[in-house]
């Protein structure tokens, strides 16, 4: 399968004999975010690609893998400190008002898992209206520098270092800077299949 997010989107979503259209209306997206992602145009982000993967009948993974795994994963601070690698993840929603966030994935090439690992760095954002997201599956947050505020519904949390938050993420939610301060931490998505 080929390396970016939005080659493997289209490889997908042609598979299938699918238009964009057609995924766009399976998957709640707007059409004009399918066709940015596979021309990429538009940074990939967490929810749009949760949705997309559950329309294509594929884990979360498969868009970030390029070699399959059937061991164990190890992942040393080396490999995703400063990491520029293509299968980052830019963005937890398509609107960027929670800020810059850096997905470093932590599991790349194990196969058939069922959770995405990521060790994420959080830019703050000026942006004072905030767009919330929700997804199938579950999420774990473990606040490891700077602090981080999580909307989730009609509550407010805020992780100082080590601090943890799970929840559903069902719920409409976003994870943000706290204090217009940068941010490291620790996230678990878990989307069902």
């Amino acid at each position: 399968m080929s390396g970016s997010i939005g080659a493997k989107i289209t490889e997908l979503r042609e598979s299938l004999m699918l238009t964009p259209e057609q995924l766009a209306e399976r998957c709640g997206c707007e059409v004009e975010v399918i066709k940015n992602l596979e021309a990429g145009e538009l940074a990939p982000s967490l929810s749009p690609l949760i949705k997309i993967t559950r329309a294509l009948g594929v884990r979360l993974g498969t868009l970030l893998d390029d070699d399959e795994n059937l061991g164990p994963v190890l992942t040393r601070a080396k490999d995703y400190a400063g990491s520029t690698q293509d299968t980052r993840l830019k963005g937890l929603e398509t609107h960027s008002d929670a800020g810059e966030l850096t997905f470093n994935a932590l599991a790349e090439g194990k196969a058939s898992r069922h959770m995405e690992p990521f060790y994420i760095v959080l830019e703050p954002s000026e942006d004072t209206v905030h767009e919330l997201s929700a997804h199938e599956g579950e999420e774990w947050l473990y606040a490891l520098e700077g602090s981080i505020e999580i909307e989730y519904g009609k509550e407010l949390y805020v992780l100082n270092p080590g601090d943890s938050i799970y929840y559903d993420s069902i719920v409409p939610h976003q994870v943000r800077s706290f204090n217009n301060e940068a941010a490291r931490f620790v996230a678990c998505v878990y989307t069902p299949v």
